[in-house]
């Protein structure tokens, strides 16, 4: 029935014969505020806009805390929003828990299979589909040693966030395929990562940090701790990179990943069937960034080869960043 009632709203609105509440709340529950997930959210935002759909937003951010993620799935539920988006895994797994008839769009999952939102990753489910922000590990590792040597990487991840663990699974394995010792350390939330790059920087010689959410809300910790280490710290989010003292990233632009989770918003707000939406991955190289921060480099004592400079999407260059 509220799939019947979207489409009739939508549709009476295009047609110039809007019923007399017109406005459609869109439920967005995120895990934490940082850049790449508030690019996400302005993604999502910029694309129903640029589409003229009749929406309305509930901004909501569970700082971290997964009582507070499910605090929200149960407002949006009460409130009886229309849609809900779930921008990271924890968000988007309290949302399904909660959330059994409104539509569902995640956003920023890594791996929506195992952490219970589909079931394929060819279709949705009754009432749940999304965007993938899968990374390509073992591309980017293998980049990161065309900059320095590494025989031991460091990784710091969060322990409960099944994106986190997927991710550092897939990194210890590329790891031993590679022949690189991994060196790793966990945590529970962000206000223990410094403490964890602590624990590892005398032991390894690069640290890579994934799409992990609470270990990126807290970069400018690990950076921080690395640079007086003289260790390179890579990462796969370029979007939150010009935070913090980070050699290099590589990974997606997550503003794009925002505008792709929009598209499928309206698609439902349209009247697609959820389930009849496979799970989209950022495969397009145009969604692909490159930073490379040559200032970090030169206090490292690294020298970048000309034609990797070239590839770079963005640069720091004296301070200044320059956006290709």
């Amino acid at each position: 029935m509220k799939r019947w009632w979207l489409f009739f709203t939508v549709g009476a609105v295009l047609l110039g014969c809007s019923p007399k509440k017109t406005e459609i709340v869109i439920g967005i529950s995120k895990i934490v505020a940082h850049p790449a997930l508030d690019a996400v959210e302005q993604g999502i935002k910029d694309e129903l806009t640029e589409q003229n759909l009749p929406v309305t937003f509930d901004v909501q951010n569970a700082n971290g805390d997964l009582n507070t993620a499910a605090a929200i799935a149960n407002k949006f539920k009460s409130d009886k929003v229309a849609l809900a988006v779930g921008i990271a895994t924890p968000t988007a797994q309290a949302l399904v828990n909660t959330l059994k008839t409104t539509p569902v769009v995640f956003s920023a999952v890594t791996d929506p299979v195992k952490a219970g939102l589909v079931t394929s990753l060819a279709r949705g489910e009754k009432n749940v589909c999304g965007v993938s922000d899968m990374t390509p590990v073992k591309e980017q590792i293998q980049f990161f040693r065309k900059l320095k040597p590494i025989k031991r990487l460091g990784i710091i991840y969060t322990s409960s966030e099944a994106n986190a663990v997927a991710l550092a699974d897939l990194t210890k394995a590329v790891c031993k395929e590679l022949g690189i010792e991994v060196v790793e350390t966990t945590v529970a939330n962000s206000a223990e990562v410094k403490q964890a790059a602590q624990a590892i920087v005398d032991k390894v010689d690069g640290i890579y940090i994934s799409t992990d959410n609470t270990v990126v809300s807290a970069l400018s910790s690990v950076t921080s701790v690395a640079m007086a280490k003289k260790v390179p710290v890579m990462t796969a989010d370029p979007t939150s990179a010009t935070n913090a003292d980070v050699l290099v990233a590589w990974g997606f632009d997550y503003y794009k990943m925002g505008r792709a989770t929009g598209r499928m918003i309206a698609d439902v707000l349209r009247g697609q069937k959820p389930s009849e939406i496979p799970v989209k991955f950022m495969t397009d190289p145009q969604d692909i960034t490159l930073f490379i921060n040559e200032d970090i480099a030169k206090q490292l004592g690294i020298q970048i080869p000309t034609e990797i400079i070239s590839q770079a999407s963005i640069l720091v260059q004296n301070g200044k960043v320059i956006t290709k």
